[in-house]
């Protein structure tokens, strides 16, 4: 018997929710005139709560597999944080805020980035990646309220991580939730625009999953990239907006303080980021389809 989970399919999301619009029409009295019969068209809006309550199904559905990813998280920052301590002792726990604040930072960008890529990846696998094709928002829309709904969730679970860690370790950070969600928001934003640069390389080419999940050790590198003495790392995803959130939740700095270059900054990297990725996943999956692959696998 195979473990892996029924597939709920973003297109099913989507084909649900124009479904919903259409059959709620067709319940409400309305006036004998030509156009009372006609279906009013899905909205994004009903996409996107389409989508949000299908990762709630999933999480409801399958709690052993949520569960086990945030397990898996706190083991390896134990063995990173009890087997640093035997080995640097002191010199850890001086610096233990900052691994606390980066360890939570990669676990949304590993998050994010996955949504993506390895979602696509599964729907390549299923066979269901063509039914994108079918909704009446088109396949970019659906994979990117797909990937923002998957970030919603990995913000909460990382959340939770974040609370463990903060109470094994006895440390205390500045959680101002504006400032921490709107800054970590912006920086795994870029993160998501790696994630769909990778899905629409799996589209193309299928099985690489081994050489994408490469590229999440290397968050790490970005999210410890020394931009103080380094200023042109800030370009790259993830190290500005590491800096930031090291001020923010390990000095206290609140949003309104940073300056508006840096803020400008992060929100250049995100958008850019983000809109490169959107336009290799577009190339990708136009080349894709011209070239009659889109469904194989």
């Amino acid at each position: 018997m195979s473990d892996d989970p029924e597939p709920i399919t973003a297109a099913d999301a989507a084909g649900s929710a124009g479904r919903s619009s259409t059959h709620a029409d067709a319940a409400t009295p309305t006036e004998p005139d030509a156009t009372s019969n006609e279906p009013r068209p899905a909205t994004y809006y009903h996409l996107a709560k389409a989508v949000l309550y299908r990762e709630y199904l999933l999480f409801v559905r399958y709690p052993a597999n949520a569960t086990g990813g945030i397990i898996v998280a706190l083991f390896f920052f134990g063995v990173l944080f009890y087997g640093g301590r035997l080995v640097a002792g002191r010199a850890l726990t001086d610096s233990i805020e900052g691994i606390i604040v980066g360890y939570f930072l990669w676990t949304l960008s590993v998050g994010a980035y996955s949504s993506v890529s390895n979602d696509l990846g599964s729907e390549v696998q299923w066979g269901t990646l063509e039914r994108h094709i079918t909704t009446p928002f088109g396949f970019a829309p659906v994979a990117l309220l797909k990937g923002v709904a998957k970030v919603v969730r990995t913000f909460l679970t990382s959340a939770i991580i974040l609370a463990v860690m903060l109470a094994v370790t006895g440390t205390q950070l500045s959680l101002q939730p504006i400032t921490v969600i709107v800054i970590a928001g912006l920086s795994i934003t870029s993160v998501l625009g790696l994630g769909f640069a990778a899905g629409g390389v799996t589209v193309l080419y299928k099985r690489i999953g081994n050489w994408l999940n490469l590229l999440q050790f290397g968050f790490v590198v970005l999210i410890s990239a020394p931009v103080l003495d380094a200023p042109w790392l800030r370009l790259l995803p993830l190290a500005h907006g590491s800096a930031l959130l090291q001020r923010a939740m390990v000095d206290g700095i609140s949003l309104w303080a940073f300056s508006f270059v840096d803020l400008g900054l992060l929100v250049a990297v995100a958008g850019g980021y983000l809109g490169g990725g959107y336009l290799v996943f577009h190339y990708a999956t136009r080349r894709a389809r011209r070239l009659g692959v889109l469904g194989d696998y």
